[in-house]
């Protein structure tokens, strides 16, 4: 898997966030029967003050949030809780990107501690999410939410981390 992490607030722990990101995408992409070494994603490791710039312009809403997304392609399934149209790159091509995830380090740290868990499972869990996103997977109705809660929680599972619903 390639992964390009571009650190942007002091917050980050560099080398926990790149060891994280590969074990939380590459989880991800073997729960769903994905070759990890085909693809590649961008990272961007934000403060909150960036994504709530970032989430006013895409988003239409001024207020940091945990986690944000940008698929490089469209890949929603057209029926409420069916699986997205997931990826088939070329075996001799170069890494297909999936698109770009950014986080925000203030809003996890705090929902970590709001929510009594350690920040590294909080922010695997937003990395799996993100990866879902970029892969078609939504929450935007309740069986689109059904499966993607249900993947999270296998794919958490993979990397030791309890169930976050």
């Amino acid at each position: 898997m390639e992964i390009d992490i571009l650190f942007e607030d002091d917050g980050w722990d560099e080398a926990g966030v790149t060891a994280l990101a590969e074990a939380a995408c590459t989880a991800a992409l073997a729960e769903l029967g994905l070759d990890p070494a085909r693809f590649a994603v961008s990272i961007l490791a934000a403060g909150d003050d960036r994504i709530a710039g970032l989430n006013a312009e895409f988003r239409g809403k001024p207020v940091p949030t945990n986690v944000l997304s940008w698929p490089a392609e469209e890949r929603g399934a057209e029926t409420p809780g069916a699986m997205p149209d997931l990826p088939d790159p070329d075996a001799d091509g170069p890494p297909e990107e999936l698109g770009d995830i950014a986080l925000a380090q203030g809003v996890l740290a705090r929902e970590a501690a709001e929510a009594g868990k350690p920040f590294d499972h909080h922010l695997a869990h937003l990395m799996v999410h993100g990866l879902l996103h970029l892969l078609g997977f939504d929450h935007i109705d309740d069986a689109d939410a059904a499966l993607m809660e249900g993947l999270e929680t296998r794919i958490l599972a993979r990397l030791g981390v309890p169930d976050p619903y």
